[in-house]
């Protein structure tokens, strides 16, 4: 991206505040805010979402890695841009931007592993949760803490709750506790936690794995997977055998 977080147009040595590098067929989409723990800016989420769109027409890309750079890797939405925003349209309008960014990694014809090295709160959270897959470092905790300050976690709660079970997710929601890597694995909302050494391994090998395989039945695939999701029993099973003939 070549804007800076205000939207402003960046120097030549500004860093941006989302990177974006492909190789191996493998595109990884870094959040570059590590002062700001990654939070959410308006800026930030128009630019995972340029992001995404560059990599959804690239015909070299195959899998898509969502990482971050610093102490965590994603805080959430930025409250402090927040508390600057004028009237209730405004606030409406941030959240239906990271919406429709949330929206944007579900809906790319391309598989999307969240690589998770530090902690993912809130809107992060939801950001793992709204990736096909996620490998995390052992250390990495999962919190949706919005009740502890007044403002619960209710659009991460959308793709929690369509990851995890329901007390699993309501424990996370109504208490506001971080949970480890481990329970994140048992809880199913990622996929594995290995040692922080082996991060990048496993999320490689993972990568690659995946790549192997014709992009377009992971398009087909993944986009049935989501739509089958939220049928009936009768209703998926027809559009499963649609999609399966047309395969």
């Amino acid at each position: 991206t070549n804007t800076d977080d205000k939207g402003a147009p960046m120097s030549a040595t500004a860093d941006p505040i989302v990177i974006t590098t492909t190789a191996e067929a493998i595109a990884t989409i870094t959040l570059n805010r590590p002062e700001a723990r990654n939070a959410l800016s308006v800026a930030m989420m128009g630019a995972v979402e340029a992001a995404l769109a560059q990599v959804a027409a690239d015909p070299e890309v195959k899998v898509v890695v969502l990482a971050a750079n610093g102490p965590a890797f994603c805080a959430g939405h930025d409250l402090k841009e927040m508390r600057g925003l004028d009237g209730r349209e405004a606030v409406a309008a941030v959240f239906a931007q990271c919406s429709r960014m949330m929206k944007a990694i579900v809906r790319l014809p391309k598989p999307v592993i969240a690589r998770v090295h530090a902690m993912a709160t809130a809107a992060g959270c939801q950001m793992v949760a709204s990736c096909d897959l996620a490998v995390a470092a052992d250390g990495a905790k999962f919190a949706t803490p919005g009740v502890n300050i007044g403002l619960f976690c209710s659009t991460p709660m959308v793709a929690l709750s369509r990851n995890v079970g329901r007390k699993q997710a309501m424990e996370m929601l109504l208490t506001g506790h971080a949970v480890d890597a481990a329970t994140a694995t048992a809880w199913g909302l990622v996929n594995r936690a290995v040692p922080a050494a082996e991060l990048d391994r496993a999320v490689g090998d993972l990568a690659r794995l995946i790549a192997s395989k014709s992009p377009h039945t992971l398009k087909v695939g993944k986009e049935a997977f989501y739509r089958q999701a939220e049928m009936t029993l009768d209703a998926a099973y027809d559009h499963a055998a649609q999609v399966m003939t047309e395969n």
